[in-house]
């Protein structure tokens, strides 16, 4: 049975458990689908590094009381992120510490992941990630300086392989300049995307932005919010996906 290695990343102000335990059932489904094809996916769950506290969180409303204890709240809230945006500037700060998290977590994993599968902020790093592995590797040359060795940790990790495929859920186009360079020329790995049509989180325009920079994207859009469908119905596309991927894998290694 070939075993298929997806990397997990959760979305803003979430942790790899919690992502897991919102998509287990989607996790389950997927195992005893493509098990008959002798598919044996393994979804690893990384937590991004960077902890958020309460301020942090969209719809925050601070305790004007003057009670509390600020510092254990920070401590007790168990939400994260892959890179947090200056509002100021639009620049991801700590992006680089985020590819650093993946390249240790592929690592961990033995190296040679096949592929990454994330929502919403996941979602975009999903892609960007697929990008910074894709061969021939594009130029990291401009990039700042430890964001570029995160980079190269990335790929080395991997054993300078590419991801054979991206899912993203709810994603978007990063529009910072430094990130340009994982954008131009469109990302070739092959993606499937999921949109929710009621989706008020992340705007479709703003998805569409993403799409748009892929090759040959697939597009499955959802008449729900911003969240994972986990239902049979939804899952199928990614199933099939999936065993395309490895049906084209299994294809040239008979060549």
């Amino acid at each position: 049975m070939k075993t298929h290695r997806t990397n997990t990343r959760e979305g803003y102000t979430q942790s790899g458990p919690l992502f897991r335990s919102k998509t287990r059932a989607l996790e389950k489904l997927i195992a005893k689908s493509l098990g008959p094809f002798n598919i044996a996916p393994t979804l690893t769950y990384p937590t991004g590094p960077s902890k958020l506290s309460p301020r942090d969180i969209p719809g925050f409303v601070p305790d004007e009381s003057g009670g509390g204890d600020q510092e254990q709240e920070q401590e007790d809230i168990d939400a994260w992120s892959w890179w947090r945006k200056d509002e100021s500037s639009g620049a991801y700060r700590f992006l680089a510490e985020g590819v650093s998290a993946v390249a240790d977590a592929i690592r961990e994993a033995g190296g040679d992941v096949d592929g990454v599968l994330g929502f919403s902020q996941g979602g975009a790093f999903a892609a960007l990630l697929a990008a910074m592995l894709e061969t021939p590797h594009r130029d990291e040359a401009g990039l700042p300086e430890d964001l570029r060795a995160a980079v190269r940790a990335l790929r080395e990790a991997n054993g300078g392989r590419p991801f054979k495929f991206a899912v993203v859920y709810s994603g978007f186009f990063a529009p910072p300049d430094e990130l340009r360079w994982a954008y131009e020329p469109r990302i070739k790995t092959p993606t499937l995307h999921f949109l929710g049509s009621l989706d008020t989180v992340v705007e479709e325009s703003r998805s569409r932005g993403l799409v748009d920079r892929c090759e040959d994207p697939l597009v499955v859009v959802h008449p729900g919010g911003h969240y994972v469908p986990i239902t049979k119905e939804w899952a199928m596309p990614l199933i099939g996906f999936i065993k395309k991927i490895a049906d084209e894998e299994k294809a040239k290694s008979n060549i």
